[in-house]
């Protein structure tokens, strides 16, 4: 069957980690706008539709088959009876082309990457610089751009994402284009009584630490996040939550054992990824490294300082609404902020050792955040 001019059964196959995943909302907004009566679905790996329940974006989202020789096709059995009509896809790897084609959807858009060009129908050129290296794009425009193809209209012209700076860079996405999260009555209920076995109530102000990362490297000390997490409790009267995954649970602790206040581990009161999101809506402040809570404080417009290390924050460039007071709702932190424009920190790991940002330099833009909330 022909894949119809404009789509009328549309599936999205979304990036893999929860940080992409939030940097995709704005083109699957763009396409639920320009698309109103389709049909949206969206394929994410296990645990990932926590993330985006509670909003309009899809009609239906379907949980990859993860693990075995066979977790391709079975996936690709899942989505075969809703009959899509085109695939999406803004993942980069060969397999999950590889399950749209064994799904039978007749027009698949993706970029050209992994030696997948034959799998799909539309192999769209990925940015690149002059000698074939990867351009610096940030992710929230390199999922745009893809959008652009299947609504045949004009693609980014890269030449806008010129680096004037080490710490950010800019968009081609409109000024009106957000990242956006939901989360249900339920979502609620699990964070009210998450927080409430740690003594949290709806009177309580509290901040978030979010010490982890997939990356070692992407991690600021847990001595300094200690001593933050005193500050934040004694200058501030903010109770401390310490955010992380199960495989962080460790590090929350060590955390909280090097700390003079009382911090509280989301870990041990069982936080949810579906829990985490009103919990991060409801704080005062998040301080946090590189990975995906980041996304999910900049999605509710949460106040934000994140420490970036080795990996350069250009990468993942995020539209960020601004606080009531009009200041900038992200204060982004580089280890080395004398880079030139023209080098990425991830090619100079010694010079972007996260160890270099110092715990004064935080703890100043905390109180900067925080004192013009409550001045």
């Amino acid at each position: 069957m022909p894949a119809p001019s404009s789509p009328l059964r549309l599936l999205i196959v979304m990036p893999s980690w929860v940080g992409d995943i939030v940097m995709a909302t704005p083109t699957v907004r763009r396409l639920r706008d320009a698309y109103p009566g389709i049909f949206i679905g969206g394929l994410v790996r296990p645990g990932m539709d926590q993330l985006l329940t509670g909003n309009t974006l899809f009609d239906e989202l379907h949980i990859t088959t993860q693990h075995g020789m066979m977790a391709t096709k079975k996936t690709a059995n899942k989505i075969r009876p809703r009959q899509y009509d085109s695939a999406l896809l803004l993942t980069n790897s060969f397999s999950t082309a590889l399950t749209t084609r064994l799904a039978f959807i007749p027009r698949r858009i993706g970029y050209n990457r992994d030696s997948r060009a034959v799998l799909l129908t539309d192999p769209i050129a990925p940015p690149r610089n002059a000698d074939r290296s990867w351009k610096l794009t940030p992710a929230v425009d390199y999922y745009w751009n893809l959008a652009s193809h299947l609504l045949d209209e004009d693609p980014i012209d890269w030449s806008i994402h010129t680096p004037t700076n080490c710490k950010d860079m800019p968009l081609a996405l409109p000024s009106d284009a957000f990242m956006e999260l939901g989360f249900t009555d339920d979502d609620q209920t699990k964070a009210t009584d998450i927080l409430g076995r740690g003594h949290i109530d709806g009177d309580t102000n509290y901040a978030i630490l979010n010490p982890g990362g997939n990356n070692h490297a992407k991690r600021w000390p847990a001595d300094r996040f200690a001593k933050i997490a005193d500050h934040l409790s004694h200058k501030h009267n903010l109770a401390v939550l310490i955010n992380g995954s199960p495989a962080e649970a460790e590090l929350c602790d060590e955390i909280i054992t090097l700390a003079n206040s009382n911090p509280i581990s989301l870990p041990a009161l069982g936080n949810t990824l579906g829990a985490l999101k009103p919990i991060i809506a409801g704080a005062k402040i998040m301080i946090t490294n590189d990975t995906g809570p980041r996304h999910i404080a900049a999605a509710f417009g949460t106040p934000l300082i994140t420490l970036f290390g080795p990996t350069d924050p250009r990468w993942t460039t995020i539209p960020t609404k601004p606080l009531p007071n009009g200041s900038p709702s992200e204060t982004i932190i580089v280890a080395d902020p004398t880079r030139p424009p023209d080098q990425s920190a991830n090619d100079h790991p010694e010079q972007c050792a996260i160890e270099q940002i110092e715990y004064k330099t935080a703890q100043q833009a905390a109180d900067s955040i925080l004192l013009q909330a409550h001045p």
